[in-house]
């Protein structure tokens, strides 16, 4: 399992990625994530996603891959 965590701004772009294998790591990293949200970010639309994928040709080509 691939842990992606993924900053995405109100038009749906990712902004920041990050994926890794280590489930505990990867939730630090949502957590992080969500919280340097500004508030006026998140009334804007913004959003921190953390998913699952099985395979990193899954992985966004951007992303920061930790292993």
């Amino acid at each position: 399992m691939i842990w992606v965590n993924e900053q995405i701004d109100p038009c749906g772009l990712v902004y920041s990625c990050i994926a890794c294998c280590n489930e505990t790591q990867a939730k630090e990293c949502h957590e992080s994530f969500l919280n340097n949200l500004s508030m006026e970010q998140k009334l804007a639309g913004w959003i921190a996603r953390l998913r699952v994928v099985d395979s990193w040709d899954e992985v966004p080509v951007n992303a920061l891959k930790l292993d």
